[in-house]
Protein backbone atom coordinates (compact mmCIF):
# COMPACT_ATOMS: atom_id res chain seq x y z
CA UNK A 1 0.00 0.00 0.00
CA UNK A 2 1.36 3.41 -0.99
CA UNK A 3 1.90 6.00 1.70
CA UNK A 4 1.22 9.72 1.51
CA UNK A 5 4.98 10.24 1.08
CA UNK A 6 4.91 8.02 -2.04
CA UNK A 7 2.27 10.25 -3.61
CA UNK A 8 3.61 13.63 -2.53
CA UNK A 9 7.35 12.86 -2.82
CA UNK A 10 7.90 15.22 0.11
CA UNK A 11 6.02 18.13 -1.47
CA UNK A 12 2.98 18.93 0.68
CA UNK A 13 1.98 22.08 -1.25
CA UNK A 14 -0.96 20.36 -2.97
CA UNK A 15 -2.36 19.02 0.29
CA UNK A 16 -1.77 22.37 1.99
CA UNK A 17 -3.61 24.12 -0.87
CA UNK A 18 -6.48 21.61 -0.70
CA UNK A 19 -6.90 22.27 3.03
CA UNK A 20 -6.96 26.04 2.45
CA UNK A 21 -9.45 25.69 -0.41
CA UNK A 22 -11.67 23.42 1.67
CA UNK A 23 -11.93 25.83 4.60
CA UNK A 24 -12.19 29.00 2.50
CA UNK A 25 -14.93 27.47 0.32
CA UNK A 26 -16.89 26.41 3.41
CA UNK A 27 -16.54 29.88 4.94
CA UNK A 28 -17.61 31.61 1.72
CA UNK A 29 -20.53 29.23 1.25
CA UNK A 30 -21.85 29.98 4.72
CA UNK A 31 -21.22 33.72 4.61
CA UNK A 32 -22.30 34.47 1.05
CA UNK A 33 -24.88 31.79 0.30
CA UNK A 34 -26.50 31.20 3.67
CA UNK A 35 -26.15 34.59 5.37
CA UNK A 36 -26.23 37.01 2.43
CA UNK A 37 -28.48 34.74 0.36
CA UNK A 38 -26.38 35.30 -2.75
CA UNK A 39 -24.63 32.99 -5.19
CA UNK A 40 -21.11 32.41 -3.81
CA UNK A 41 -19.57 31.36 -7.16
CA UNK A 42 -17.87 34.73 -7.79
CA UNK A 43 -16.40 34.88 -4.30
CA UNK A 44 -15.27 31.25 -4.44
CA UNK A 45 -13.63 31.62 -7.86
CA UNK A 46 -11.75 34.70 -6.62
CA UNK A 47 -10.64 32.89 -3.51
CA UNK A 48 -9.25 30.01 -5.57
CA UNK A 49 -7.36 32.41 -7.83
CA UNK A 50 -5.90 34.31 -4.86
CA UNK A 51 -4.95 31.41 -2.60
CA UNK A 52 -1.52 29.86 -2.64
CA UNK A 53 0.30 27.70 -0.08
CA UNK A 54 3.38 29.93 -0.30
CA UNK A 55 2.49 33.19 1.47
CA UNK A 56 4.96 35.34 -0.51
CA UNK A 57 3.38 34.12 -3.74
CA UNK A 58 -0.13 34.49 -2.29
CA UNK A 59 0.53 38.13 -1.34
CA UNK A 60 1.88 38.90 -4.82
CA UNK A 61 -1.16 37.26 -6.43
CA UNK A 62 -3.50 39.09 -4.03
CA UNK A 63 -2.04 42.50 -4.89
CA UNK A 64 -2.24 41.81 -8.61
CA UNK A 65 -5.69 40.24 -8.37
CA UNK A 66 -7.20 43.10 -6.38
CA UNK A 67 -5.63 45.76 -8.59
CA UNK A 68 -6.74 44.15 -11.84
CA UNK A 69 -10.14 43.24 -10.41
CA UNK A 70 -10.73 46.85 -9.38
CA UNK A 71 -9.69 48.10 -12.83
CA UNK A 72 -12.05 45.67 -14.56
CA UNK A 73 -14.94 46.28 -12.19
CA UNK A 74 -14.62 50.05 -12.33
CA UNK A 75 -14.44 50.03 -16.14
CA UNK A 76 -17.45 47.71 -16.20
CA UNK A 77 -19.42 50.03 -13.93
CA UNK A 78 -18.48 53.07 -16.05
CA UNK A 79 -19.60 51.28 -19.20
CA UNK A 80 -22.91 50.28 -17.58
CA UNK A 81 -23.41 53.90 -16.51
CA UNK A 82 -22.64 55.18 -20.02
CA UNK A 83 -23.93 52.37 -22.24
CA UNK A 84 -26.65 50.91 -20.07
CA UNK A 85 -27.80 47.50 -21.22
CA UNK A 86 -26.60 47.88 -24.80
CA UNK A 87 -24.83 44.64 -25.83
CA UNK A 88 -21.91 46.54 -27.39
CA UNK A 89 -20.86 47.64 -23.90
CA UNK A 90 -19.48 44.17 -23.12
CA UNK A 91 -16.85 43.90 -25.88
CA UNK A 92 -15.99 47.61 -25.63
CA UNK A 93 -15.52 47.45 -21.85
CA UNK A 94 -13.37 44.34 -22.14
CA UNK A 95 -11.17 45.90 -24.83
CA UNK A 96 -10.72 49.13 -22.87
CA UNK A 97 -9.93 47.12 -19.75
CA UNK A 98 -7.22 45.13 -21.57
CA UNK A 99 -5.64 48.38 -22.77
CA UNK A 100 -5.73 49.95 -19.31
CA UNK A 101 -4.40 46.82 -17.64
CA UNK A 102 -1.65 46.38 -20.23
CA UNK A 103 -0.44 49.96 -20.66
CA UNK A 104 -1.48 51.90 -17.55
CA UNK A 105 -1.60 49.48 -14.61
CA UNK A 106 1.14 47.18 -15.95
CA UNK A 107 0.87 44.42 -13.35
CA UNK A 108 1.46 41.34 -15.48
CA UNK A 109 0.53 38.85 -12.78
CA UNK A 110 -3.20 38.25 -13.11
CA UNK A 111 -3.55 40.89 -15.87
CA UNK A 112 -6.25 38.80 -17.52
CA UNK A 113 -8.34 39.32 -14.41
CA UNK A 114 -9.16 42.90 -15.46
CA UNK A 115 -11.23 42.02 -18.57
CA UNK A 116 -12.73 39.01 -16.78
CA UNK A 117 -13.92 41.32 -14.00
CA UNK A 118 -15.30 43.78 -16.52
CA UNK A 119 -17.23 40.91 -18.12
CA UNK A 120 -18.62 39.79 -14.74
CA UNK A 121 -19.83 43.28 -13.98
CA UNK A 122 -21.27 43.98 -17.43
CA UNK A 123 -22.97 40.56 -17.51
CA UNK A 124 -24.59 41.31 -14.17
CA UNK A 125 -25.84 44.58 -15.63
CA UNK A 126 -27.15 42.93 -18.79
CA UNK A 127 -29.14 40.44 -16.72
CA UNK A 128 -31.34 43.23 -15.33
CA UNK A 129 -31.97 45.26 -18.51
CA UNK A 130 -31.77 48.41 -16.42
CA UNK A 131 -28.88 50.82 -15.94
CA UNK A 132 -29.71 51.37 -12.25
CA UNK A 133 -30.17 47.68 -11.42
CA UNK A 134 -27.12 46.85 -13.54
CA UNK A 135 -24.96 49.23 -11.53
CA UNK A 136 -26.24 47.75 -8.28
CA UNK A 137 -25.71 44.17 -9.50
CA UNK A 138 -22.26 45.03 -10.87
CA UNK A 139 -21.18 46.69 -7.63
CA UNK A 140 -22.50 43.72 -5.65
CA UNK A 141 -20.58 41.30 -7.85
CA UNK A 142 -17.44 43.43 -7.45
CA UNK A 143 -17.87 43.19 -3.67
CA UNK A 144 -18.28 39.42 -3.84
CA UNK A 145 -15.11 39.05 -5.92
CA UNK A 146 -13.07 41.23 -3.55
CA UNK A 147 -14.54 39.47 -0.51
CA UNK A 148 -13.46 36.13 -1.98
CA UNK A 149 -9.92 37.48 -2.39
CA UNK A 150 -9.80 38.59 1.24
CA UNK A 151 -11.19 35.31 2.60
CA UNK A 152 -8.74 33.38 0.41
CA UNK A 153 -5.69 35.21 1.70
CA UNK A 154 -6.84 35.15 5.34
CA UNK A 155 -7.50 31.39 5.28
CA UNK A 156 -4.22 30.76 3.42
CA UNK A 157 -2.38 32.76 6.09
CA UNK A 158 -4.11 30.91 8.96
CA UNK A 159 -3.27 27.53 7.41
CA UNK A 160 0.29 28.74 6.72
CA UNK A 161 0.76 29.81 10.35
CA UNK A 162 -0.90 26.68 11.79
CA UNK A 163 0.91 24.34 9.40
CA UNK A 164 4.13 25.85 8.01
CA UNK A 165 5.37 24.26 4.81
CA UNK A 166 8.89 23.07 4.31
CA UNK A 167 10.50 24.26 1.09
CA UNK A 168 9.75 21.87 -1.79
CA UNK A 169 13.24 22.39 -3.27
CA UNK A 170 14.85 19.51 -1.33
CA UNK A 171 12.24 17.07 -2.68
CA UNK A 172 12.93 18.28 -6.23
CA UNK A 173 16.71 18.02 -5.74
CA UNK A 174 16.39 14.49 -4.38
CA UNK A 175 14.18 13.52 -7.30
CA UNK A 176 16.66 14.90 -9.86
CA UNK A 177 19.72 13.11 -8.37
Amino acid sequence: MKTLEDYTKGDMHGIHYAVSIFFATAILWVLVHKMAEANPVWAISSMVATSDPAMKQAMQILRARITNTLVGCLVGLVFIAIGGTNLITLPLAMAVTVLLSSYVVRIQTMWRQAPISAAFVIAAGLEYHSRKHGLIAGATRMGEVLFGCIVGIVVAWIVFVAWPLADAAPAQQTKNK
